[in-house]
């Protein structure tokens, strides 16, 4: 199958890059609106974008309507600080919560269940519990193509890593992370850590082979085929989704 991007429109383009670069790493941004309100929400067009400074790049999409900005695309821009979180086992389902559209005045630490951490530097809190979180401000801000896209590129500031995380060469213990990743608009646990080359009997063995669900959905199942899914990145109300649609809880 070859595609031509010129054929494609926002959506379909959209599908085919999630579904083909993964596992992504989420980054669980913490914003706080002018007003002082906090947001959350979780972003898998993140990446690092330098090292000296240490630097980060997010891309922000519009909300659902294709219109409208994301309160997290705002606070950025309006404040310039914000804080990534890395997500693991135990907050897949809040971070799934905070991937909802929720109105502008609502604290989203408060409306999925969540403890604020403070910051140093930054005026938006960081999520408690995260393994590693990263204080961050704004180096710069542009936009990309012609449907409303914007990437950020932050500045890290500081560096919060839970204690047991942090060896003695400076280095971190991703093998007891747990650290969870984004697919096309699933998730996947990182439980597995292997350096090449690997025998080539457990690659035969591994042929043909799909990857495991955690949930006991069907092998087909995607969240793309129901009411839930936008191309914005967002979930979007439970209230549109079918009994049958809803995630497990």
């Amino acid at each position: 199958m070859i595609i031509d991007s010129a054929d494609l429109n926002p959506v379909s383009a959209y599908k085919l890059l999630i579904g083909s670069i993964l596992p992504r790493p989420i980054a669980w941004v913490s914003t706080l609106s002018k007003a002082g309100v906090a947001n959350i929400a979780p972003i898998s067009f993140f990446s690092a974008a330098g090292r000296l400074p240490p630097m980060v790049t997010l891309l922000l999409q519009p909300r659902s309507d294709g219109k409208t900005l994301k309160d997290t695309f705002v606070n950025i821009r309006d404040t310039g600080e914000f804080t990534t979180n890395l997500v693991s086992l135990p907050h897949a389902h809040h971070m799934h919560q905070t991937a909802t559209e929720f109105p502008s005045d609502v604290d989203e630490f408060d409306a999925v269940g969540l403890e604020k951490a403070p910051s140093v530097v930054v005026k938006p809190a960081r999520i408690a519990g995260a393994p590693i979180s990263f204080e961050c401000k704004v180096e710069r801000i542009f936009s990309v193509g012609d449907v409303g896209d914007h990437v950020v590129w932050g500045k890290v500031l500081r560096f919060h890593i839970r204690d047991d995380l942090y060896l003695e060469n400076g280095r971190i213990d991703t093998g007891a992370l747990g650290a969870v990743g984004r697919l096309a608009a699933e998730y996947t646990l990182v439980n597995n850590i292997f350096t090449t080359p690997l025998d080539p009997d457990f690659l035969s063995s591994r042929e043909g082979q799909r990857a495991s669900r955690l949930d006991g959905k069907a092998e087909d199942f995607s969240p793309i085929d129901t009411k839930a899914w936008s191309a914005s990145g967002a979930t979007l109300s439970e209230s549109r989704e079918s009994k049958e649609d809803q995630p497990n809880r």
